[in-house]
């Protein structure tokens, strides 16, 4: 009989040999999981045979030219270890007639051999800190038991430069993703006491990093420091899906992400990138970057990553469910928002019949992604008040190889007689006063835009409702002997255009020219309204080009493609002082709905486009929306003036003439508090504002408290007593 001593000494080494046993379990599960996921998606024969027939005897493959690693090339090096893989797939599927192949096997060790003797190192740390090790690993995850261990041996310090002192794993995406491939590589070498380390800096990345790459308080997202919106990019295939991957691969074990993480990774899902996704179901090509040259899929996005979450919780269930049935297309938009993301200066606006956005940069951060190897140069323009317009998500689908990268929707651009060089892309933006004030359902947005790259000025607006949107430009000027264009949109042509000039309207033939007194244009179910019949240029004609013009990618089609595309722009004349423009822009209308309700321009009043003040009354709403370049006063509807003492925007809703609600921001983000006077007495006092009444004038100061640090530029909504 073991003494009392000895049975406390033997009790500590069997609760650690049960917690290794559960350890081991918890792995295998795990692993479970990932291999699953691996192997989920059928590889087609087919597919096998077309790389076995392009195999060489040495295991390389032909069409990859293996000596050309420069940053440019792309790294076709990278299909070589995918073929692996989906090889090793096939040999591994009983649905496959590769199944459990000794010839095929023979070929992945082929193929395997001759990479591990030639080792290709890109130029991209991409390529060795990322493609290499992910394809590696998946396929040791797949095969590699059945490989020769000495093969396996010599794959290991190449998939080992998936490790958390590589240059890559820097803080934000990139950190998850180079931490999952060192995950399943652990799974795959049984090490389960560094599976755990590296589990918990996957789950500590899920967290705000305002100012520094990652999540920002607003939930865009900022892979680089150079505050450029990677939300569509990084911060969703990289740092929001592949947290999502893993949160399911641990859930219900000993590694569990804590539900409070799972719950914050929805919140960025739902408030910031299906938020920057038309209807959180197609991509947005507003926040896409460089990647805008290449060639892209229109597709509903996979519901893979909501069901993921799903797992581990049942936080805001009812909206991600909402998403699952418009990705599935069981179900038709209904969400209607506006939302500011005021740490990448990019605003949304979403109706159940369309979805548009504005953006912007200023002295807080820089315009655009640089042209990294090679793609992307030529987007010098593309955050210069950049304002899309999509009522179905492909408006513009494939059309950069066509597009006049000098007349983008929304901006107002020099039209220089070429763009410079990539290397002239990325600008620190020169202006402060850019910003938007939104109470989460309609919204203003203002843009004091100087350009970086040729010094034209302009002070820009949106003004957001239910049905439609105004644009106003003021103050336009330029020096440069050339001329100024402000484009309204460009977009594929989808159906005739027909306008409004003076009498009945008209189909125009195909062709480019400018058009006196115009009233309104139709084109695709959108209008654009002209409050005063302007001059403007047309164009609705084939236009052709290359996608190797708009890369400096190399192996990119050189074939002519031709897009029939649809322009509409205001031409300023060389060298404007003073100019400007003035349009309503009408999504979701027939060309019948358009001609009956241009004459009174659907009951909006344009208050005023001056160098001071911009401002927009829409009169069926009671909504009135007004960006200060500087302290003044306007009167917005009869008996109703509105004075605010320094820079700044606000929103107004009235009824009978009485103020009910009221939205300030500060676009310039220097203020502490703001001060708004509005004719009438209102006596109140809330948590974010106090008022001051001078009865002898009728009117009562607002005074409002600001949101600050990390919220700096946020807007401030109150309910007015």
């Amino acid at each position: 009989m073991k003494s009392i001593r000895q049975r406390l000494l033997i009790a500590p080494l069997l609760v650690l040999l049960a917690s290794l046993c559960f350890a081991q379990n918890d792995s295998k599960l795990i692993k479970e999981r990932v291999v699953a996921d691996l192997m989920a998606e059928r590889v087609n024969d087919n597919q096998v045979e077309t790389i076995l027939a392009k195999m060489n005897e040495d295991g390389s493959f032909k069409g990859i030219n293996y000596a050309d690693l420069s940053r440019t090339a792309s790294f076709p090096h990278g299909g070589h270890t995918r073929d692996l893989v989906t090889m090793a797939k096939a040999y591994k599927s009983k649905a496959s007639k590769y199944y459990r192949s000794k010839a095929l096997k023979d070929q992945i060790i082929r193929g395997l051999t001759f990479w591990v003797e030639n080792d290709f190192v890109g130029d991209n740390w991409h390529d060795n800190q990322i493609t290499t090790p992910t394809n590696l690993g998946n396929l040791m995850l797949v095969i590699g038991d059945e490989l020769p261990k000495d093969l396996v041996a010599k794959a290991q310090p190449m998939i080992g430069r998936a490790n958390m002192n590589a240059s890559g794993a820097r803080p934000s995406g990139d950190r998850v993703v180079i931490a999952g491939i060192l995950a399943k590589n652990l799974l795959f070498q049984g090490n389960f006491q560094e599976f755990d380390k590296i589990i918990k800096i996957i789950e500590g990345e899920l967290k705000f990093s305002t100012g520094e790459r990652g999540m920002q308080h607003d939930y865009s997202f900022h892979h680089r420091v150079d505050r450029v919106n990677n939300t569509s990019s990084y911060g969703y295939g990289k740092y929001a899906n592949a947290f999502g991957e893993w949160s399911y691969y641990v859930s219900g074990t000993k590694y569990a992400f804590a539900k409070e993480k799972i719950n914050q990774l929805i919140d960025y899902y739902l408030d910031g990138i299906y938020k920057q996704m038309v209807y959180g179901v197609y991509e947005d090509i507003s926040v896409k970057n460089r990647s805008i040259s290449s060639k892209a899929n229109f597709a509903p996005h996979s519901t893979l990553e909501i069901e993921r979450v799903m797992v581990s919780t049942d936080y805001r269930k009812a909206e991600l469910e909402e998403i699952i049935r418009l990705r599935k297309g069981t179900a038709k938009p209904s969400a209607s928002f506006a939302k500011f993301f005021w740490q990448s200066e990019h605003f949304v606006f979403q109706r159940p019949g369309f979805y548009t956005t504005v953006r912007m940069y200023s002295t807080r951060n820089r315009n655009m992604e640089e042209p990294y190897n090679g793609p992307g140069k030529t987007t010098h323009h593309r955050a210069d008040g950049t304002n899309y317009l999509m009522l179905k998500g492909n408006e513009y689908h494939n059309i950069w190889p066509v597009y006049n990268w000098q007349r983008i929707s929304g901006t107002t651009i020099l039209q220089k007689p070429e763009l410079p060089g990539p290397d002239a892309i990325q600008k620190d933006g020169l202006t402060d006063f850019v910003g938007a004030v939104t109470d989460g359902l309609y919204g203003a947005v203002v843009f004091d835009f100087k350009s970086p790259h040729d010094g034209v000025e302009a002070q820009k607006s949106w003004f957001f409702f239910d049905n439609e949107y105004v644009c106003l430009g003021s103050d336009i000027k330029s020096k440069p002997d050339l001329p100024v264009v402000t484009t309204v949109n460009q977009v594929l042509m989808r159906s005739d255009v027909r306008l409004m000039q003076t009498g009945a309207p008209v189909t125009l033939p195909k062709g480019s020219r400018p058009l006196d007194n115009v009233k309104w244009v139709h084109h695709d179910n959108v209008g654009y309204i002209f409050p005063n019949p302007a001059k403007v240029h047309l164009s609705n004609q084939a236009e052709t080009g290359r996608w190797s013009d708009i890369t400096d990618q190399k192996n990119i089609s050189k074939e002519l493609v031709s897009e029939d595309v649809f322009a509409l722009w205001f031409d300023h004349g060389k060298k404007p002082t003073g100019a400007s423009y003035e349009y309503i822009v009408v999504p979701g209308v027939t060309e019948q709905q358009l001609s009956e309700t241009a004459g009174t321009n659907r009951s909006i009043e344009i208050l005023a486009n001056t160098s001071d003040v911009q401002g927009v009354r829409h009169k069926g709403l009671g909504l009135t929306q007004l960006a200060f370049y500087k302290a003044g006063t306007l009167d917005i509807e009869k008996g109703v003036q509105v004075s605010m003492d320094s820079q700044g925007m606000a929103m107004l809703k009235l009824e009978g003439g009485r103020l009910k609600e009221l939205t300030v921001a500060d676009p310039s983000r220097k203020l502490n508090r703001i001060g708004i006077s509005v004719t009438g007495i209102y006596t109140g006092k809330g948590d974010h504002y106090r008022t001051l009444v001078n009865e002898g004038q009728n009117s009562t100061l607002f005074i409002v408290d600001l949101p600050q640090n990390v919220y700096l530029g946020k807007s401030v909504h109150l309910k007015v007593q």
